[in-house]
């Protein structure tokens, strides 16, 4: 059985057809009884979709003439998602370098198909927003869509790549694209290095997809962004345990980086597992989110906060 969405989709497809519609006709077409159908049509109005209906014999359904619209059905959410993600890629918070223009244009258009109630809503919500400007690199959109293109037909790609240790041209099998904090890598077998490699997007110039085709090898790992993660950062040597005296979403979101796994205790607090290079980043990182918190373990982290405690109580004397 359809769901209701579903069946609204489906009446909108039909309607932006331009035919005249039959009530007879459009029921069998829609498989639902007349009631349903006309149930269906006053919550498209509701809507906001203009839908005109005649009686007689000659009566039909249409959609008014040049106000014919895309079968876009979105939740109060979901429009909403819709409009601050655009929002959000126009002050750089995707990674990709889009101008603010091309983000305002996508979102002018979405606006004149969104009903009416649901334009108010993100209107509302697109007024009260700001979002301050990435100062991360940001990666060339072509670069991303010759990426993806390569990586969808199986082509190998070429490309000249700026790294830290100098300029170099190179020929790769694109495998994934990966978004990790902020910044986009191209995961690629290096066919002159013979090796897995990853490459920032905003060092990628020229790319360009050759004639040669290849069939994808095995990825290494099946979390490739957590282990894309582990590399960047290396290897953490210390486990600490703590109890934060605030619940989940709240730490997450003054955490500046969460090195480790939350997770809930009760409504007021949380465990904290953290894997760190040094007690002493973990200790400053506490400090600046002025966030409640005992110590579980180990003992000597809880050591060192009570000594460097009474070295900054001393400060005070």
């Amino acid at each position: 059985m359809t769901t209701p969405r579903e069946r609204m989709l489906r009446l909108l497809s039909l309607l932006q057809s331009g035919r005249h519609w039959p009530a007879v006709d459009l029921a069998a077409a829609m498989e639902v009884p007349s009631r349903t159908l006309r149930r269906d049509i006053d919550h498209l109005r509701g809507m906001g979709y203009p839908v005109e209906s005649s009686r007689g014999p000659g009566g039909h359904y249409r959609l008014v003439a040049g106000a014919a619209l895309p079968p876009l059905m979105l939740e109060h959410d979901e429009a909403i998602a819709t409009v601050l993600g655009l929002r959000l890629a126009a002050a750089g918070g995707t990674g990709i370098d889009l101008t603010a223009e091309s983000a305002e244009r996508a979102a002018a258009k979405l606006r004149r198909i969104l009903p009416a109630a649901l334009r108010r809503r993100t209107d509302e919500v697109l007024a009260a927003v700001e979002f301050g400007r990435s100062d991360q690199p940001q990666a060339d959109a072509t670069v991303l869509d010759v990426a993806a293109s390569a990586i969808a037909a199986r082509r190998c790609l070429e490309f000249a790549y700026n790294a830290k240790d100098g300029p170099s041209f190179r020929t790769v099998e694109p495998m994934r694209l990966v978004q990790l904090r902020r910044r986009w890598y191209l995961y690629a077998w290096d066919l002159g290095r013979q090796d897995w490699r990853s490459f920032r997007l905003d060092r990628i110039t020229g790319p360009r997809t050759d004639d040669v085709a290849f069939e994808p090898r095995a990825l290494p790992v099946d979390d490739l962004a957590g282990h894309l993660r582990e590399r960047f950062d290396g290897p953490k040597s210390l486990e600490v345990t703590l109890t934060l005296h605030t619940d989940v979403r709240d730490a997450a979101a003054r955490l500046h980086r969460v090195d480790g796994t939350l997770e809930a205790i009760d409504e007021h607090s949380c465990r904290y597992v953290a894997h760190v290079d040094s007690f002493e980043w973990l200790a400053v990182v506490l400090t600046l989110t002025d966030l409640g918190f005992t110590v579980v373990g180990p003992a000597d982290f809880r050591d060192y906060v009570a000594r460097t405690g009474q070295r900054l109580l001393r400060a005070t004397s």
